[in-house]
């Protein structure tokens, strides 16, 4: 494995993912708002405009000499409220950043990673199979993250493997900005990123002619799932 582009790759899962790969050897390559730590190589980027998405997706490979060998759009957010008191702006902003920029991402990659067959791991959410209320933003997006993946690994299939990740929740500051009654109590039974992410080094990693579909990655206790 050589270089990965990591879609939020600054925090959170992502940042999981990208020590990940630079511990298994490769060449972390982060679209992100935020610079990322450790002076890992990094394209400046808001996912929620979706043509700068592709763009800094082409510049990113064009740091890497043109050439990777996956794709992980770990980049989402969710504003957790009933639909009528989530602002439009918002609403729409968590739909685009989890489900649309995904696609942008790709679309702009799949030249590079045809070239290469190599590897797409997205980001769903066991909120992507199973919808709970105040969510409906973040349940829309991920389910179609799980559409969207689904048909992808059929279409590349031979071409370039594509990973479905449905992970549960995990310690990281995904919750920290949210009402406290949308907040995980004390007693939540969440996942450590570093475990997910090294599941998706896994997926990343598997020999030729071996693709590894979709993973759930939980705590075991993890009560979204099934």
């Amino acid at each position: 494995m050589d270089a990965v582009l990591i879609t939020g790759g600054a925090s959170g899962l992502g940042a999981a993912v990208a020590d990940a790969v630079a511990k298994d050897g490769g060449r972390p390559l982060v679209i992100d708002r935020q610079r990322p730590a450790d002076g890992l190589e990094w394209v400046e980027c808001d996912l929620a405009d979706t043509r700068a998405a592709e763009e800094a997706t082409r510049r990113a490979i064009e740091l890497a000499g043109g050439s990777i060998d996956g794709v992980v759009t770990a980049a989402g957010f969710d504003v957790p409220g009933a639909l009528a008191d989530v602002p439009a702006q918002v609403w729409e902003r968590i739909v685009t950043v989890d489900l649309l920029a995904t696609a942008a991402v790709i679309r702009a990659a799949l030249p590079a990673l045809k070239r290469s067959h190599g590897g797409i791991v997205t980001v769903a959410s066991t909120l992507g199979v199973k919808a709970v209320g105040d969510a409906t933003a973040y349940c829309a997006a991920k389910f179609g993250v799980v559409g969207f993946t689904r048909s992808l690994a059929a279409e590349l299939a031979g071409q370039v493997n594509v990973t479905l990740l449905i992970p549960g929740g995990m310690w990281t500051r995904f919750f920290d900005d949210r009402e406290e009654r949308y907040k995980p109590g004390p007693d939540a039974s969440l996942n450590d990123p570093a475990h997910t992410a090294a599941a998706v080094v896994f997926a990343l990693t598997r020999p030729p002619g071996c693709s590894v579909r979709e993973l759930v990655v939980a705590a075991e206790k993890e009560a979204s799932y099934p």
